[in-house]
């Protein structure tokens, strides 16, 4: 791991983690808190996705008003903090040194381990550089009646680690969702945590400010071997790249398109219908210009992206397999290789 001097900065970086499950609304709630930096202050993002296509950084595309004040740093592909840490430390220095920001916002995968993300953050090396403040936990109270997230160990661990509980996506809950979260929360003996209820996955930044009460280094089992060559695989000469992965139960689908690559608009809306009940997120080129997808829980949301892609991404997240062959065959009919300048 190249070394970086860090006796260059005069104080502590103030850093939060913002951790949850898959789909809750990490992302958003990190474009949220962008909007509300102070002007002429550097903040850094560090982002580990589940997939190994990596989209959540195009989708934190800023305006051109923030452009050198807002610095992302992705690693893709699973949990970073494997390998005791080492994907993690050698991502966060390079962002350090580039950016020498004044607040650094760090997303773990929504299946990666925070627990053992805190322990790279407050472990001896990084002890005079990160000024650990409150870890966010975000979680949609409409899925404390699920096994599938009630029982799952990386979940109670998002929540074990937090400093406070944001239940996002408040305008979809029922008076009985919100009672099952308490209860659950009660359940796992964290009834004392600050509770927040709230939609559109807005943070409010004074939240950010109390130091992390959650410090301790702890692992949770033996490193396993991680790739650390993050070097992007070039696409073939037909216009495309598929990248699969299963951990943890759950698989991804993803697939890269070169800069020549379009979609068909309409026929690409017609073909999102059939994915309700799949997470899925994407920033695509059409026939209309970049739009950045997103699908999660039944809602699918399509905006026009603020940044020109270099190239068209999009991924799919499932507790289940799923025929990939057919989706990239259907993929492939409303998309073609083309010059085209998006609108």
């Amino acid at each position: 791991m190249a070394e970086t001097n860090f006796r260059l900065f005069q104080k502590a970086i103030p850093t939060n983690v913002i951790t949850g499950f898959l789909g809750v609304g990490k992302t958003t709630a990190i474009q949220q808190l962008l909007k509300t930096k102070p002007s002429g202050e550097r903040w850094a993002v560090l982002i580990n996705e589940f997939g190994k296509v990596g989209i959540d950084s195009q989708l934190l595309q800023t305006d051109d008003s923030a452009e050198g004040e807002i610095i992302i740093r992705e690693v893709p592909g699973g949990c970073m903090c494997c390998a005791a840490g080492l994907p993690m430390k050698v991502a966060l220095n390079q962002l350090i040194a580039k950016a020498k920001p004044d607040r650094l916002l760090i997303e773990p995968s929504g299946l990666g381990h925070p627990e053992e993300v805190i322990a790279v953050l407050s472990g001896e090396f990084y002890q005079s550089i990160i000024d650990l403040r409150a870890t966010v936990t975000l979680v949609d109270a409409r899925h404390m009646t699920e096994a599938r997230y009630r029982e799952h160990e990386t979940f109670q661990q998002q929540l074990r680690i937090a400093d406070l509980i944001v239940a996002n996506k408040a305008e979809s809950y029922s008076q009985s969702d919100i009672n099952a979260l308490t209860a659950y929360l009660n359940e796992m003996h964290l009834q004392e945590l600050p509770l927040h209820i709230t939609q559109d996955a807005k943070i409010n930044p004074q939240w950010l400010k109390p130091k992390a009460k959650f410090n301790q280094v702890i692992w949770q089992g033996q490193p396993t071997v991680f790739n650390l060559d993050d070097k992007e695989q070039a696409i073939p000469d037909c216009g495309y790249l598929a990248a699969a992965q299963k951990l943890s139960g759950w698989y991804s689908y993803g697939w890269r398109f070169k800069t020549t690559y379009c979609f068909d608009y309409q026929p690409l809306l017609s073909w999102l219908e059939q994915f309700k009940q799949i997470r899925l997120k994407a920033v695509l080129l059409t026939s209309k210009g970049f739009v950045a997808i997103n699908q999660a829980d039944d809602a699918l949301t399509i905006e026009k992206s603020l940044g020109q892609s270099v190239e068209s991404r999009i991924e799919f997240i499932t507790d289940k397999p799923i025929d990939a062959e057919k989706l990239e065959n259907q993929l492939l009919q409303i998309g073609e290789i083309r010059q085209v300048n998006p609108s």
